[in-house]
């Protein structure tokens, strides 16, 4: 067994949080366009030997989102080892993850996202869950939830909610 010294605090964006970590075909791109629709910061980048990223942090709304270019087809170190860890291009177009953020203001981002180059699969619209709540795949193909709060619905009015759909 390996010794350790004692471990770090864990940083406070990534404490009590399950962090995405997406592939994309070309994350400097991506980047540039979640910057540009979702008014993403990005944090900090480590450029990958051979060219490209091989792994970058930025925020959208607040929330932290690893990403990196699809090392499968290149040398980078253990790629061979994570083959199924891929941008959606790589399966097709499909994914099965959502990625889920709250915004203040979910009709701005929309349009901002839009003009950016998104693809509106739902427009915001006022869900019987209290969120107002729109639905964009991204350039790279991943989809996303964006979400503003209208109301605090009780699980026993969302189910009757749920029902009268």
């Amino acid at each position: 067994m390996t010794e350790h010294s004692a471990p770090a605090d864990i940083p406070d964006r990534y404490r009590y949080a399950v962090i995405p970590h997406i592939m994309v075909a070309d994350a400097a791109a991506a980047i540039d366009f979640y910057q540009r629709a979702f008014g993403a910061r990005e944090d900090f980048r480590v450029e990958a030997p051979g060219g490209g990223i091989l792994h970058a942090e930025i925020a959208v709304a607040g929330s932290v989102l690893m990403l990196g270019d699809d090392i499968a087809d290149n040398d980078t170190p253990g790629a061979t080892e994570l083959p199924s860890f891929v941008p959606p291009s790589s399966l097709g177009g499909r994914t099965s993850v959502t990625l889920h953020v709250y915004v203040p203001d979910v009709d701005g981002l929309v349009k901002r996202a839009e003009a950016a180059g998104a693809e509106i699969l739902q427009p915001p619209t006022d869900m019987f869950h209290g969120n107002r709540t729109a639905i964009l795949k991204d350039p790279s193909g991943h989809v996303w939830a964006f979400l503003m709060p209208l109301e605090d619905v009780p699980q026993e009015e969302l189910s009757r909610r749920l029902a009268a759909e």
